[in-house]
């Protein structure tokens, strides 16, 4: 996992309601577009930095692609910002 790619891929409001919304439940692309007032590229654009920083699964299913949140990565990110504060803690 690659802190950088997983921090800019946060860094941003509408990915972080993708989060949300896949927080609920796993999604198509067309529904996670559809809570959206822009272009489906635009979506898909956010998708793609979710996948690549492992936050977030695709799996194809028939004609659609399902996107699910990837829980292990988020643990990963909030073991190592723990590690950090214990870090800091003991200086």
């Amino acid at each position: 996992m690659s802190q950088t790619l997983v921090f800019k891929a946060l860094s941003d409001p509408t990915r972080l309601s993708i989060i949300d919304l896949l927080k609920e439940r796993d999604r198509t692309a067309g529904d996670i577009a559809d809570q959206f007032n822009m272009t489906k590229p635009s979506i898909s654009h956010h998708l793609n930095t979710l996948q690549s920083a492992g936050l977030v699964l695709s799996e194809r299913n028939g004609q659609h692609i399902i996107y699910s949140l990837n829980t292990t990565v988020f643990q990963d990110v909030v073991k190592w910002m723990m590690d950090i504060s214990r870090k800091e803690n003991e200086s």
